[in-house]
């Protein structure tokens, strides 16, 4: 016969456990999920440094090239998506590194994901990456113009550094629907690829939509029930992975913390929750890399997610340079390569 189970006489006894047991898990759930190094800014923000403020004009200026001047840019306007290639192509190029085409073909037409390597003295390679085409139906400024052009701002940045660990910058094609999550998505394609050759990823940081930020109360949504434990004002920048990347979140928080003059969140959520894939660092999870996601929360905060109304005027290039200044501490801790 099987043993009776426990149970305390007195029912006041089983709530105090069932409290305890509960408080044993919320902090066990804190420590490894949420739990973050260092200490984030707080309002009332400095004014920009001048570093920044020279930041965000080129920011600016690239963001209006791509967003503004191209517009949408994806498979259902080619030549569009082809002119946002050469534009990076050339960004890349002016600023001293060289970029590399990896062409696939979809429905026979030709795209391209576009490297520019930085070589460290050893094979380990740290891979950061932002999508440049955009949905359809929207000139894509935040959704990924960002990203884009928080990537070329950080290669010029990052230009002769001399790693430890190679830099691999890519900026990937089809992130877009109907290609998420497919095997056409070209961060699929290029982390497949990096597979076969025997690349060695170390950690993979996506930019995926960075630059609205909002100080309006209940401005931040969350999936349920993160709400309970973040901000309601849409005024950080978040740092987002699984729970294989804990590390990784951990390593690039504290580091960005250490320099950066905007607030941060950053979590490691099991892979099913809501929003916690929506971006090309998913990717690399099936090879079983680590990798984190910098974002602004997209469609949680921004009222323009995939839709025209998606401007540069609808973002904030001060809070992106801020943004691009703190990751770009954070990459050459994680690389070990020297501050400029």
């Amino acid at each position: 016969m099987a043993p009776r189970p426990f149970r305390p006489p007195f029912p006041w006894i089983r709530v105090a456990l069932a409290l305890a047991a509960l408080g044993g898990a919320g902090t066990l759930v804190y420590g490894c999920m949420m739990s973050m190094p260092g200490r984030t800014a707080t309002p009332p923000l400095a004014p920009l440094t001048p570093v920044e403020s020279s930041a965000a004009e080129r920011l600016r200026v690239d963001l209006q090239a791509l967003a503004g001047d191209i517009g949408e840019r994806n498979l259902r306007r080619p030549e569009a998506l082809e002119r946002a290639a050469q534009l990076i192509e050339e960004r890349l190029r002016a600023s001293g590194n060289v970029p590399v085409r990896r062409t696939y073909a979809v429905d026979g037409q030709p795209c391209s994901n576009i490297e520019a390597v930085i070589p460290g003295r050893s094979e380990a390679t740290l891979v950061v990456g932002a999508h440049y085409d955009s949905v359809r139906g929207s000139p894509g400024a935040n959704d990924n113009g960002t990203g884009v052009v928080a990537l070329l701002e950080l290669a010029r940045r990052l230009h002769g550094s001399s790693p430890e660990r190679t830099i691999a910058l890519v900026f990937f094609v089809n992130e877009e629907p109907p290609y998420f999550k497919t095997e056409r998505m070209g961060s699929r394609v290029w982390a497949g690829e990096a597979a076969q050759r025997g690349v060695i990823v170390v950690g993979a940081v996506s930019l995926e939509t960075m630059g609205y930020f909002t100080e309006a109360p209940y401005s931040q949504q969350y999936p349920f029930p993160m709400g309970l434990a973040y901000p309601d004002k849409g005024d950080f920048i978040g740092f987002i992975g699984n729970i294989d990347s804990r590390a990784l979140v951990r390593d690039v928080v504290g580091s960005f913390r250490e320099v950066a003059s905007i607030p941060s969140e950053g979590v490691a959520l099991p892979d099913h929750t809501v929003g916690v894939d929506f971006s090309d660092h998913a990717s690399f999870w099936l090879h079983g890399w680590p990798g984190l996601m910098v974002t602004d929360t997209a469609l949680f905060r921004y009222p323009h997610y995939h839709r025209p109304t998606d401007v540069p005027a609808r973002v904030d290039p001060g809070a992106l340079a801020r943004v691009v200044v703190g990751v770009e501490h954070a990459v050459r801790a994680l690389a070990g390569a020297s501050s400029p």
